[in-house]
């Protein structure tokens, strides 16, 4: 069926008939035939054990893929359509038990959403009015009215199942050398056996003048055959990826091939993008400095002034306020390019900006210690304080850090477009190698470019980032690294493993998940070519009987078999 003559298969089936008539021949006892078939069948058994274990943790990735859609049409009725009949800006309803079907924006309710298909993560997501949802997720609680922003084609769902279809497809080295070795071995070891069954009793007949013993020599012949059989390299090592991948999956994290899988293993530098990748990539209030008020009527005037404005800074100072209706008049607001915003505050003018508006309006401003955004602050003219607005550090990120240096990476680098005491507080709060800051994309490719000319000994160079301006980075490194869950489309199209939760941490997990996965490549190609390259010795001489053929062979897989399952398990 695979167009293959001299496969294992061969191998097993010539031996099994030979066996069979050899106990025909001679005293009837079919017991190694039997055993031979028997034992093999136990071994195929193993395989396809491992393999749907394997399989699962990928196959739970396609619980995500939506039936149907409850598209809402302009008279409020809803019906059922497929998700690809929904075209992007189009209102859905997404009931309690339902999968949300294409990628949105929550425009009313509340509700929990469960992710542990998309990323491994068990905790529940609470999610409300204005949060982007992503397709894939099971609506637990509420009920959900969602505007979409993509087609259903492009939503995460969809993209997520297209790259698991394309995984196996991406063959590791170690793969690609067993399949050449075995289309070459398993000729060269069936012409060996003719030879071993033909050659020695036409010499004892020839040259000695002794009995030519056919049935021994055929014997030890087809017992080489059994021995020699590559089943434990042809299944154990391609299964020791699928199964390293599907392990992977279950923790949330995507690996696009066996080969990356490989590569990852032998990685000694990681290189992160900031904004998005090793921080959250929403600014917030960090820290407020008044000089003459107390903190919350600082940031209080500073967020009624920034009301009507789109920047992100504004954003960050009403989120920081939460008290925003209240009966304060807020008039004449005139933002004034490249310097901030001026208004009237209950009858005060207020001035909220940088150091430039300060100096326009004579206010005695004083620069900060902390890094960061500073939004100074002035009232009728006189300086009142400033408040500092950041980019936040994930969580997880310092964790991961030192989790990458455990795992034996060498360099960590970070590459922003930041400034540079924005991103050396970042580098330090982290325990960071090395950073690069102010950088345009085409910065980072050249950094990266440098970076790789130092890779020496094998090792190889990994990249994380997350927006439209990493992907060609992404695509220039060893190991394209992409955030998944919120990243930019580009990003994950061209990077070669994604993390689903867009948790920093899982990188040093699917590291880990390489490194056993290439331990146990490694231990089942000597184990099983040791055992093999013994006992055909043995054989070849008569010191090895059918029973220790098939131990070389099918206990052999077995034990390979055994082993690679253990790359599920992280």
């Amino acid at each position: 069926c695979n167009r293959q003559v001299f496969d294992e298969n061969f191998l097993m089936a010539v031996a099994t008939i030979g066996a069979m008539a050899l106990a025909l021949y001679e005293d009837g006892d079919y017991t190694e035939g039997i055993a031979v078939m028997l034992f093999y069948q136990v071994g195929e058994w193993f395989q396809s054990y491992a393999v749907g274990r394997s399989r699962r943790n990928i196959s739970d990735l396609m619980d995500i893929r939506p039936d149907y859609a409850n598209l809402v049409g302009a008279d409020g009725k809803w019906q059922k359509v497929h998700p690809d009949a929904v075209a992007v800006g189009s209102a859905i309803l997404v009931k309690p038990g339902e999968k949300i079907p294409i990628d949105g924006v929550i425009t009313d309710g509340t509700s929990t959403l469960n992710t542990v298909a998309l990323t491994g993560e068990s905790l529940p997501r609470k999610v409300g009015k204005g949060d982007e949802v992503i397709s894939g997720c099971i609506n637990t609680t509420g009920l959900l009215h969602i505007r979409t922003t993509k087609a259903f084609a492009e939503s995460t769902a969809s993209k997520i199942l297209k790259l698991v279809e394309e995984a196996s497809s991406r063959k590791s080295k170690s793969e690609n050398f067993i399949a050449k070795f075995a289309r070459v071995y398993t000729p060269i070891v069936v012409l060996a056996a003719v030879v071993l069954a033909l050659v020695p009793p036409l010499v004892r007949m020839a040259g000695m003048g002794l009995a030519p013993e056919w049935g021994t020599w055929i014997y030890r012949a087809l017992t080489f055959l059994v021995i020699s059989c590559p089943c434990a390299l042809v299944i154990s090592i391609p299964l020791s990826f699928f199964a390293g991948i599907g392990g992977a999956s279950r923790e949330g994290v995507l690996i696009k091939g066996s080969n990356y899988l490989e590569t990852l293993s032998e990685v000694d530098t990681v290189v992160f993008d900031k904004t998005g990748t090793l921080t959250k990539g929403v600014f917030e209030v960090t820290a407020i400095h008044p000089e003459k008020i107390n903190p919350q009527e600082l940031l209080h005037l500073a967020a009624h002034v920034e009301r009507f404005s789109t920047h992100p800074i504004a954003a960050s100072l009403r989120s920081a306020y939460k008290h925003e209706a209240d009966d304060c008049r807020v008039e004449d607001v005139e933002e004034i390019a490249g310097r901030g915003v001026r208004a009237h505050v209950n009858g005060k003018v207020i001035y909220v900006g940088n150091e430039k508006l300060m100096q326009d309006v004579g206010a005695a401003w004083h620069p900060c210690e902390q890094s960061g955004t500073i939004v100074h602050v002035a009232i009728d003219g006189e300086y009142a304080g400033h408040i500092v607005v950041s980019d936040v550090v994930k969580e997880h990120s310092a964790e991961a850090i030192a989790a990458l240096h455990r795992t034996g990476v060498k360099k960590t680098v970070m590459l922003t477009g930041d400034t540079k005491a924005v991103a050396e507080q970042v580098a330090a709060a982290l325990k960071l190698d090395d950073v690069y800051s102010g950088l345009l994309p085409q910065d980072k490719v050249a950094k990266v470019e440098a970076l790789l000319k130092e890779e020496n000994d094998g090792r190889k160079l990994a990249f994380v980032g997350d927006g439209i301006n990493d992907a060609p980075v992404l695509s220039r490194a060893d190991v394209g690294i992409a955030m998944g869950a919120m990243g930019s489309d580009a990003a994950i199209e061209a990077a070669d493993i994604v993390l689903m939760d867009d948790d920093p941490l899982k990188i040093s997990t699917a590291k880990r998940i390489a490194q056993k996965t290439m331990r146990i490549v490694h231990q089942n190609i000597v184990f099983s070519i040791g055992v093999k390259a013994i006992v055909l010795v043995l054989g070849a001489i008569g010191l090895a009987s059918m029973w220790a053929a098939i131990f070389a062979d099918v206990g052999v897989m077995i034990i390979a078999v055994l082993n690679a399952m253990r790359a599920l398990f992280v």
